[in-house]
């Protein structure tokens, strides 16, 4: 008996231990666990994904718009909150670029669909995507993991994606012509773009190949 509490004991310290590194909080007293608020911002933002790709296809702009802004909002609001009150977690540093990357991803393929943008930098923008995301499976089939670590030419990538994103739903909610901006804008994502995946895949390609060295 002395056995198994001690290894009940045990076990729950390891829980709340991978509990708490995940990203979750563990409230004592009730025994009840909770997700991070942070990581739920972050969540809500995903389940914001749909809503925004409805919108879109069902030419509800002003709908597209408005909850392109909650997002932006939510996005900027968690990120205080984990770097203000040390909320910071392994789960939240996978969540929140996944939720970035799935927002944008799906806007863009949703005004290509729509005819908004040109299908061009849709196949530029997810091929981007879909590369890096190539690289970092086969670096883990190969036990050779990367470490993910966002270069400034890849935050400027995300700048200029989301502005130009902002700029077509703008103007597809309240009806102006956003030239010459849009074509500006376009031009920076189409070289932050290709800048970006070109410097990931040398340096993923300069890290597998040094640990084959070894």
């Amino acid at each position: 008996m002395a056995r198994m509490a001690l290894l009940a004991i045990l076990c729950r310290h390891i829980n709340r231990f991978s509990l708490q590194r995940a990203g979750f909080e563990v409230r004592t007293g009730a025994g009840k666990r909770c997700v991070s608020i942070p990581n739920i911002i972050t969540l809500g933002r995903i389940m914001l994904v749909p809503i925004i790709v409805w919108a879109i296809v069902s030419s509800q702009m002003e709908v597209a718009f408005a909850v392109f802004l909650i997002a932006g909002i939510s996005d900027a609001v968690d990120g205080f909150l984990a770097k203000r009150f040390n909320m910071t977690s392994e789960l939240g540093a996978l969540l929140d670029p996944l939720a970035d990357k799935a927002l944008l991803v799906s806007i863009y393929m949703a005004l290509g669909i729509w005819g908004a943008i040109p299908r061009w930098i849709v196949i530029l923008v997810v091929s981007r995507d879909i590369m890096i995301v190539a690289a970092v499976i086969v670096s883990w089939l190969f036990d050779r993991p990367v470490e993910m670590k966002p270069s400034k030419v890849s935050k400027l990538n995300t700048v200029a994606q989301v502005a130009f994103a902002a700029l077509v739903l703008a103007a597809l909610a309240f009806g102006f012509k956003p030239a010459p901006y849009d074509i500006i804008l376009m031009g920076l994502v189409t070289v932050f773009t290709l800048s970006s995946v070109s410097l990931y895949l040398v340096e993923w390609l300069r890290h597998m190949s040094t640990i084959e060295a070894k």
